[in-house]
């Protein structure tokens, strides 16, 4: 049976709960146990999906087909381990299921209430899969405190009372403000954050305090005094250049054997840190470094392209280059000529994104990338972006466009190369959709496998015929035109086992130019970089030498 650590925040939100989350998984690994990581977020939606990028940040996409909170991207990335539709809920998700059983009359005429309803339909959820790993890391969204949030903590002290002792700890995450003016570091807002916790019957076993400036021992001592806890497991977390510094980082300070500590679990395993030492090898020692521009809608927030940021690093780490990665408004492109913008780039990207805004300057980018031969990377509405320039451009359909424009607009403006996605084929059976079915949970999501036309240049990157991968779309490339777009030379060199879906296109006599339907990000890690994002990068570096 697995031993729980519920990871909670204080004081302010953002400050790093994921990542604390993740790179303790990483360093639990490293000792050789296997984890869990799952996330409960507060917030009555559902799940992300229908929020937009600007509100919430990227979704993150499971091979089951959950859209999910980007910290899942986090614990992937740093755990390898494949996060499944169980390792996220949030309150609205929650609910639901106890409205869905009073409705089916499961709980036989009772008063639903939240407690026991609530707090016990959450147990249920914790309780999943808990004799799969060695450790279960369960992370709560928000601060203690939150309204939304009572709920989750009441579970939580319900959950580890049940337990038998030692079973569950509780790592506590708070800021250290430091104050110019006295030129100090301040305690007391941590104090008040483990007073609001113990409040609701929880008290933190390993405190661990982000502050900008190194702790000193009299501050550390006098936490560990007023909140209760071991000094050894008072755990500096200090500002880092990257994200991958965090398992080595959170090492040096004592975090896993604090942890471990807690638990009782002596003499500890020793850990093997080669994997996360051969990371920042790389990151800290390039052999060059290549510009690329992302060509986007939401590029005013760089969480909205998270998975796609670190995919790029990754990319960089295979090729021993420093990725130099600049976020431009595809906007930009409706009102002014690309070329003066991207001419100095060694590469271009175009991610995914939804509805017109912005689409116009996001083919002028693919058009410039396919005129310049500059690699090209295009995913989901960049690879359909990429068709419709074709299609205008070369093969001379003038009008084409998407079926998602014209519903958008209310009009039809467009021959539709790109439509929208009415059936396909998951597993055994067909799935069908309408146009006016709800937002929410709706689109082609999770892992669908995907057949390589041999010779092709993905077939290369790959070194295979036969791919699976993760999706998140509900317009889809329209066939009727692919032998006129072949004949031009685009090919569709990836297709859906029963060859009705494209999921690859790319330009035949181009150096390096290809669009997936798919999001190859979401699979990426820094010791196992995406081949598609490798051989991106590597054409960028010979794009680089080129010039």
């Amino acid at each position: 049976m697995a031993r729980y650590i519920f990871i909670t925040g204080g004081v302010v939100s953002s400050l790093g709960k994921g990542l604390a989350s993740a790179a303790l998984g990483a360093l639990l690994q490293a000792r050789g146990y296997t984890v869990r990581l799952r996330k409960l977020d507060p917030y009555l939606n559902v799940d992300p999906g229908t929020m937009s990028p600007f509100e919430h940040g990227e979704v993150f996409v499971t091979d089951d087909g959950a859209e999910t909170d980007l910290d899942l991207g986090h614990y992937e990335r740093f755990t390898g381990v494949a996060a499944r539709r169980t390792d996220s809920v949030s309150s609205g998700r929650i609910y639901s299921t106890v409205l869905e059983k009073e409705r089916r009359g499961d709980y036989l005429g009772k008063t639903i209430q939240v407690i026991p309803h609530v707090t016990n339909e959450i147990k249920d959820f914790l309780s999943i899969g808990e004799d799969e790993v060695d450790f279960m890391l369960c992370e709560i969204g928000g601060t203690v405190g939150d309204i939304e949030g009572l709920p989750f903590f009441e579970a939580i002290r319900q959950f580890t009372h049940e337990r038998p002792r030692g079973q569950c700890i509780l790592m506590h995450l708070t800021l250290l403000p430091y104050l110019a003016a006295s030129g100090e570091l301040k305690t007391k807002p941590t104090q008040h954050s483990v007073k609001e916790l113990q409040s609701i019957g929880l008290a933190p076993d390993v405190l661990v305090c982000r502050s900008e400036h190194p702790i000193p021992e009299r501050e550390r001592e006098k936490i560990a005094l007023f909140c209760n806890v071991r000094k050894e497991a008072v755990i500096a977390a200090y500002d880092l250049k990257s994200i991958y510094q965090a398992p080595l980082a959170y090492h040096k300070e004592g975090l896993d054997q604090a942890v471990l500590d807690a638990f009782g679990i002596s003499p500890a395993p020793k850990p093997n840190l080669s994997r996360w030492h051969d990371v920042m090898d790389r990151l800290e020692h390039p052999e060059g470094e290549v510009k690329v521009a992302v060509v986007g809608k939401y590029t005013q927030l760089e969480d909205a392209y998270k998975s796609i940021a670190e995919a790029l690093t990754h990319g960089g780490m295979a090729n021993r280059v420093r990725v130099r990665a600049e976020w431009v408004s595809s906007e930009l492109f409706e009102r002014e000529d690309p070329a003066p913008y991207l001419e100095d780039f060694d590469a271009i990207l175009v991610p995914g994104g939804f509805g017109e805004r912005g689409t116009e300057g996001m083919i002028a980018a693919a058009k410039f990338a396919r005129e310049h031969n500059v690699p090209y990377l295009g995913i989901c509405l960049g690879m359909q972006l990429a068709v419709i320039e074709a299609s205008r451009n070369v093969a001379k359909v003038e009008d084409a466009g998407s079926e998602e424009f014209d519903h958008e607009a209310g009009r039809k403006r467009f021959t539709p190369v790109v439509y929208h996605l009415r059936e396909w084929v998951q597993g055994n059976h067909v799935v069908e959709r309408k146009v006016t079915d709800d937002k929410g949970g709706t689109m082609r999501l999770g892992a669908y496998t995907a057949h390589l036309a041999p010779g092709s240049l993905v077939s290369d990157v790959y070194g295979a015929t036969q791919i699976e991968e993760r999706h998140r779309h509900r317009y889809e490339v329209d066939t009727a035109f692919r032998e006129k777009l072949e004949t031009c030379g685009l090919c569709f060199s990836g297709m859906s086992p029963d060859g009705r879906l494209p999921e690859i296109v790319e330009w035949k006599d181009h150096p390096w130019f290809i669009g997936v339907q798919f999001h190859p990000e979401l699979k990426s890690k820094p010791f196992a970089p995406h081949p598609l994002f490798a051989g991106f990068v590597k054409a960028a570096v010979e794009s680089a030498r080129l010039v």
